[in-house]
């Protein structure tokens, strides 16, 4: 093939992966509202990315998270489940039927209701929790005793997830993810509705023109090493759907590396917002202690202690430091509010109740355990002599390491 030629073709192919990812960009804009236009351009690739499974070594997660109900996570996996390759549902779906299904051109797993998976009442779904955290990247496999002969087997935990959940994920499954902040729509926000007649035959038309066209470029998409606008594990997560944008040329390449870098800022600021709120959950449980653990703490009382603290940061919060507004923003998404109390002077006051951080605590940051004796630091009894008086234990009883307030790493 000449050289005219060679690039004649290139330029059709990249025509041609420029047009279905525009027209698929406006099939998923048609029917969800997204937050943002880079998480629309974002949820595109994904898509996309889905198609050349085989030939990644990261397989990023979607994480559809939101603050509550109606906030479109389902309709966004009603949407993926039409247009991405190889969708399975795994609401209800057993462990052992996920582990056995994934293999060498694995499915794309959608995650409904994802919370009660990482959630206190995960219960005996903890191996697919595993499976979710290990699939990320290829080769990691899962390892069980199967089979009659009750033989180790592997098991490849390697497939592209999307996770859909109220409240954030834990951070193992958020930091190797793509994530949508959901929010429910405003008044004059519309968007066409998902009837199966018309809706999924569109989709799937989309579906199939997308592996039509990404299916022969596998090899060329294993090969490629794009230059990524982030580093380490953002790098690792986002680079398929910058993969697929190189594939397509045209404008998607800048304009999935703006999605990355957009994103991944917004990311960072979730984190150090989520990592404040942990510090304030700590030190409004400092405070409680030192007030003797009263049953409420009005807000201006609770307010006055942690501004006073000269090394926490709530005198210098906002533009004239913490006030009741903020206090009670950055604990809402806790469940935790001010309410009116009586106390003991009869007097009535807004106030937070001690037992309403008692969930926060324990889940956010809770107290380090105290350290375990090591058998060599035990101290044996002594056995008596006969007509003689025991001895004392010889040496210093261990002591642990002093406790401090810093407490563990955010968890979601």
């Amino acid at each position: 093939m000449g050289d005219r030629e060679h690039v004649g073709l290139k330029a059709d192919r990249d025509q041609d992966g420029t047009a279905v990812l525009d027209e698929l960009r406006a099939a998923i804009g048609r029917y969800v509202v997204l937050p943002s236009e880079e998480a629309l351009t974002a949820v595109t690739l994904w898509v996309a990315a889905s198609h050349i499974q085989p030939a990644l070594q990261h397989a990023p997660r979607l994480a559809v998270v939101g603050p509550t109900k109606g906030c479109g996570k389902s309709r966004v996996l009603d949407v993926l489940h039409e247009t991405v390759s190889r969708p399975m549902m795994t609401v209800n779906t057993s462990p052992a039927v996920v582990f056995r299904i994934i293999g060498e051109d694995p499915p794309t797993l959608l995650v409904d209701e994802a919370d009660t998976i990482f959630g206190p009442k995960a219960g005996d779904k903890e191996d697919l929790r595993g499976l979710l955290n290990a699939g990320h990247q290829r080769n990691r496999p899962a390892w069980r005793i199967s089979g009659p002969e009750h033989k180790p087997t592997a098991f490849p935990t390697f497939a592209m997830a999307a996770l859909a959940g109220i409240g954030d994920l834990p951070d193992t499954i958020m930091d190797r993810a793509i994530v949508l902040r959901m929010q429910k729509r405003k008044p004059g926000e519309t968007v066409a509705p998902f009837r199966s007649r018309h809706s999924v035959p569109e989709l799937n038309a989309l579906r199939d023109r997308l592996a039509s066209w990404l299916t022969p470029l596998r090899g060329t998409a294993h090969r490629l090493v794009p230059p990524m606008p982030v580093e380490d594990r953002a790098a690792d997560t986002w680079e398929p759907l910058v993969i697929v944008a190189d594939l397509a040329g045209g404008h998607w390449p800048a304009q999935a590396r703006a999605a990355c870098l957009a994103m991944t800022r917004n990311e960072v600021v979730q984190d150090e917002q989520t990592t404040l709120k942990t510090r304030l959950l700590r030190d409004i449980r400092r405070v409680f202690e030192q007030q003797g653990d009263q049953e409420a703490l009005r807000s201006h009382d609770l307010l006055a202690a942690l501004i006073q603290d000269a090394e926490a940061p709530w005198a210098e919060y906002g533009t004239k430091g913490l006030n009741a507004y903020h206090l009670a923003n950055l604990l809402r998404n806790f469940g935790i509010s001010p309410a009116n109390h009586r106390f003991e002077n009869g007097r009535q006051a807004k106030a937070y109740a001690r037992n309403q951080f008692l969930d926060a605590w324990a889940r956010y940051c809770p107290d380090p355990a105290p350290p375990a004796a090591s058998p060599a630091q035990e101290v044996p009894p002594v056995r008596p002599t006969w007509g003689k008086p025991p001895a004392p234990p010889a040496g210093t009883l261990p002591v642990g390491p002093p406790r401090n307030g810093t407490g563990p790493a955010r968890t979601r």
